[in-house]
């Protein structure tokens, strides 16, 4: 299996819970409430599984050994679009965390919230397409098959820590919270 593979699952999975994105914004701007379990399940989803441990394996690996290799002019630009992407998806969730904050503090943000929602559910989609057609498969290309298996095994240990790092700063998070 090529490191692509699972970069691919894990868009499915992410296009799948962009399709719950779309039936929530339909629900809050019919009853212009927000239910804030759905966004904080949506953010935990978006920033650990979407963004730490996918866009993770795409930035802290396959991309840093592509920054290894002679990549054309179009491609080093796909990568640099690509990454910025990541930037405003990670942005554009702050502004959900905000949103859905200020919300509970009393301010009407639902129309701010399904915006946001939208967004995301617009965004992604035309992303992943960027990432699935035109940047995977030729990037593959680069490496050698044994380039390719050492990436997959990595992507696998990267993936097998991110169970720990997301729990440990859970428990962090709560003892720093009760040593106020």
């Amino acid at each position: 299996m090529k490191p692509i593979g699972p970069l691919m699952w894990e868009h499915r999975l992410i296009e799948k819970m962009l399709r719950c994105f779309e039936g929530e914004t339909r629900k809050i701007a019919e009853q212009k409430k927000v239910d804030p379990l759905f966004v904080d399940t949506a953010v935990d989803f978006i920033r650990t599984y979407a963004d730490r441990t996918h866009h993770g394996k795409e930035e802290d690996i396959l991309f840093r050994d592509l920054a290894k290799k002679p990549l054309t002019p179009e491609q080093t630009r796909i990568m640099d679009e690509l990454v910025e992407e990541h930037k405003y998806a990670r942005k554009t969730m702050g502004m959900l965390v905000d949103a859905k904050e200020r919300y509970l503090k009393g301010e009407d943000t639902s129309q701010e919230v399904v915006a946001l929602l939208r967004e995301l559910a617009h965004f992604y989609p035309i992303h992943i397409e960027k990432e699935d057609k035109h940047f995977f498969y030729p990037c593959m290309e680069y490496f050698t098959k044994k380039e390719q298996d050492r990436m997959l095994q990595e992507f696998y240990e990267f993936d097998r820590k991110m169970i720990h790092e997301k729990y440990g700063k859970i428990v962090n998070q709560i003892e720093a919270q009760s040593i106020r």
